[in-house]
């Protein structure tokens, strides 16, 4: 057998970096790729092992059922299985309504497979509800981005502008093991001079390369913000007449802050007035600067309103739409920005329209070929949808890409839902935790034998080939799809062949939208190594750097939005005296379906380990022992602990990687932000003993 070379890209994070994968004599070997301009020609640990999970000796290659969950999987045929879901889709909805039915995706899937998804839904289905679980990562930061300028794209300014300022702001964001190939652009910053401050509960591999940390308490993000806005407006740091000319809302934002001294904040936070002085001071009389946010900050009951708060410090030094500034959301999926966009979120239509707008429901039917009236309207969150189940309203549930029994708050809630439904269909590559509850389970394709498009975390549209053929028997994804839509008698609606043809219609649905991409073609994606959106038109070049001139409101200027702090989350008490946050690990992704299936990552972190203080240590009696137990109002979770000073005194941290007795999120809180429905992953009430 020769020697075999292909180009595909990670499968994990939102860099999505180019690899080249040599397959000889059945031996995979990846290598990074340096012809990709994101990742400075670099892949992680996670990287190099992307391949290991696709051809796992646990990876499903033929569909099961059963018609009792309680028994052993079946083996079927495809005919069987797919005529089965769609006999029983039908069933459902005759006795039930077409809301009967929802569908679950994924934050990892091309925007083909998220816009087939969405199309899928409203079309073949007639349902409303249909959700995400990028819903639990990005949407506090969408709703902050879209309140503020007026439209979402993650990061304003392309990757290669971080080496080009002068002063980085990353708050709740540990680049190091989230988005490891994103380093070498911090650390060309700080070669050139650049001070780089990181804000977290936890002194993480990020901060090491910080000239500051703050170390804050889960749920002060927005009192400490406000002390630099007052220092920044009190001591006239702020750029005039960027706020005079491009924004609104100063006034109501200056009063608000007026009383956030550094002091006041002192007590509120414990954070040195000084060290608020400074940088505050500091990021304002920068000449460029950049603040980055993640899910420490976004996953919290007031998450959108701490976005808008960093969002705030951009807007008041003028430091966007020009070289080396800007505002950027790390996205964490490796398509969670693009799966946004095409209308797996269930208030949107593709192109980020939204599905309550009559000119863009017209616009949409149109393109799809249905009436306006007949597209429905919108459903609810990804976590409302399991509420749906427990009231009784929807039947069935199918889930692609997706593992929300780990993934979800208060995942007991999500467990009981799923058990209630009458069908239950997963599409994935291994029997996942929430696999484990289903009545089918059809085998899904993998990053390398599916071709289509992504958009990583900059807003770069670029093109994944195929890199591998399907396992025998196997389908891909789009055509279960299409193939389920033709059962249900909507085939018609879903003439594709391609990957290809879902993009071209893609484009075309999204003209006029904010995440227009109508200029785009496959292509011109393969020639320029990809190219940033809005692109509204063929001879475009893409937008690299957005708000250059304008904002997306209708004035064309951004907003200010003034924060008044408040506690809308879970609050500690005598019972539940200490406070949980929970984040990812280097070795592993998301639920962990993939990395804990790959030998040399699983190896290296087997099982979830706590990290708590000595001071809380030592207040639990935790000497010489090495487990504790941690409980919520929710259950209860006993787990290896490791004692480092490196975290917030009264903070502990559990990776969210594992299911079933090792998952965290039976304990965290399902409190949802009121306009996101982002739930509070960050922050929940526990109490901490020593066993």
């Amino acid at each position: 057998m020769g020697e075999e070379k292909k180009i595909s890209h990670c499968c994990f994070c939102s860099m999505q970096c180019q690899m080249e994968i040599t397959k000889k004599e059945g031996q995979y070997e990846v290598k990074p790729s340096y012809s990709f301009p994101v990742a400075t020609g670099k892949l992680c640990q996670k990287g190099l092992q992307a391949v290991e999970h696709t051809i796992s000796e646990q990876r499903i290659r033929t569909p099961f059922m059963r018609s009792d969950r309680k028994d052993a999987w079946s083996e079927s045929t495809w005919d069987d299985a797919l005529s089965y879901v769609a006999d029983n889709i039908l069933s459902l909805q005759q006795a039930h309504g077409k809301d009967a039915v929802a569908v679950y995706g994924g934050g990892s899937l091309t925007n083909e497979m998220s816009y087939l998804l969405g199309k899928f839904t409203r079309v073949a289905l007639q349902s409303k509800y249909i959700d995400y679980n990028g819903r639990y990562c990005m949407s506090s930061a969408a709703t902050a981005a879209t309140k503020a300028f007026g439209i979402d794209r993650g990061m304003t300014f392309p990757l290669q502008d971080i080496a080009k300022s002068k002063y980085i702001i990353l708050a709740g964001t540990n680049i190091a093991e989230c988005q490891p190939t994103m380093m070498p652009y911090l650390l060309q910053a700080k070669k050139a001079g650049a001070t780089i401050v990181t804000i977290d509960p936890r002194n993480t591999l990020t901060s090491k390369i910080g000239d500051i940390h703050v170390r804050l308490e889960p749920g002060h993000d927005s009192i400490f913000v406000n002390g630099l806005l007052h220092v920044i407006i009190s001591e006239q740091w702020w750029d005039h007449t960027f706020i005079e000319e491009r924004t609104s809302g100063i006034a109501s934002l200056m009063e608000t802050v007026a009383s956030y001294t550094p002091e006041r904040v002192e007590e509120m936070t414990g954070i040195l007035a000084a060290k608020t002085r400074t940088i505050a001071r500091q990021f304002a009389q920068a000449d460029s600067g950049i603040v980055m946010t993640a899910r420490g900050v976004e996953q919290q009951a007031d998450g959108v309103d701490n976005t808008l708060n960093y969002i705030n410090l951009c807007l008041v030094t003028g430091k966007i739409g020009r070289e080396g500034c800007g505002f950027g959301a790390v996205t964490g999926q490796a398509n969670g920005q693009g799966g946004r966009e095409h209308g797996q979120k269930a208030d949107q239509l593709p192109g980020y329209r939204s599905i309550e707008n009559e000119k863009d429901r017209n616009e949409i039917a149109k393109v799809w070929g249905i009436e306006a009236k007949d597209l429905p309207r919108k459903g609810v969150s990804a976590y409302e949808l399991f509420d749906k189940i427990h009231q009784g309203e929807i039947k069935a549930m199918m889930v692609l890409g997706s593992n929300p029994v780990v993934s979800s708050p208060n995942s007991s809630y999500v467990e009981a839902a799923l058990q209630k439904l009458d069908l239950l269909i997963v599409i994935d590559l291994f029997e996942t935790e929430t696999a484990q509850y289903a009545d089918v389970f059809l085998p899904g394709s993998s990053f390398l034998e599916a071709a289509g498009t992504l958009t990583n975390l900059e807003g770069r549209v670029f093109y994944r080939p195929q890199a591998s053929v399907l396992p025998k028997d196997a389908k891909l994804d789009s055509e279960i799809i299409v193939e389920l839509a033709t059962r249900l008698g909507k085939g018609a609606f879903f003439p594709y062949e391609t990957a290809e043809d879902i993009f071209d219609e893609l484009c075309v649905a999204s003209k006029g939208g904010k995440a227009d991409y109508s200029g785009l073609t496959i292509r011109k994606l393969v020639e320029h190594d990809g190219v940033f959106w809005p692109c509204p038109t063929t001879d475009h070049a893409g937008t690299p750097t957005m708000f250059e001139h304008t904002f997306a409101h209708h004035d064309g200027r951004a907003y200010f939005h003034a924060i008044v702090p408040k506690w809308s989350g879970e609050a500690v008490d005598e019972h539940y005296p200490h406070i949980l946050t929970t984040g990812r690990l280097g070795i592993h992704y998301l639920s962990g379906s993939q990395t804990r299936r790959t030998p040399k990552l699983q190896q290296k972190a087997p099982v979830p380990v706590a990290e708590i203080h000595p001071w809380l240590a030592k207040k639990i009696k935790l000497a010489g022992k090495r487990m504790i137990k941690i409980t919520s109002r929710r259950g209860s979770i006993t787990l290896q602990a490791k004692i480092t000073d490196k975290i917030q005194p009264n903070t502990i941290f559990v990776p969210f990687h594992w299911g079933k007795q090792l998952s965290i999120n039976t304990l965290t809180s399902d409190q949802l932000e009121a306009t996101c429905r982002m739930p509070e992953f960050k922050r929940c009430a526990v109490k901490v003993e020593a066993m």
